[in-house]
């Protein structure tokens, strides 16, 4: 593995062995407990109404069109297409538990996690969805738009 020389120098901080500085990196930044962040919470945003932010899954990343966006590092929020079906995520991510491999807890929690809570919030009458703003900034990216920032 390459890396740049101020992640191995912010490695070397962590611990003098380099594997192991990976090792506790990964740790600080993906928990196994339910320390620091879970792996999905739901977000109050304004009085009365909460967003479902979820932590880094690679399989979630398999629902061809559920959109994962960072609002912070290793946090996303779940973006569905317009149209779809509230419990299609539910169903989808009910398909990707039956097919888990072995030893992939961190994922099986994750997805178990999230299935839960939005089976809890549907079967409440509390789960709905509204639409956001989306620009194509690839073709903003040609032009000197100095407005346009990376988060």
């Amino acid at each position: 593995m390459t890396l740049p020389e101020s992640a191995l120098a912010k490695l070397a901080a962590i611990n003098p062995d380099r594997a192991q500085a990976i090792v506790q990196a990964i740790d600080a930044a993906m928990p196994r407990k339910a320390s620091g962040h879970e792996r999905v919470e739901l977000v109050e945003v304004m009085p009365g109404l909460g967003v479902i932010i979820v932590g880094p899954s690679r399989n979630l990343q398999k629902i061809k069109w559920l959109r994962l966006v960072e609002l912070a590092p290793m946090r996303y929020l779940l973006v569905v297409p317009s149209g779809t079906a509230i419990d299609s995520l539910e169903v989808a991510i009910i398909d990707l538990l039956e097919n888990l491999e072995q030893g992939e807890e961190w994922e099986k929690a994750t997805l178990e996690q999230l299935r839960d809570m939005m089976r809890s919030l549907r079967l409440g009458g509390k789960l709905s969805k509204a639409e956001l703003m989306f620009i194509d900034t690839k073709t903003m990216r040609g032009r000197r738009n100095r407005r346009l920032k990376t988060l």
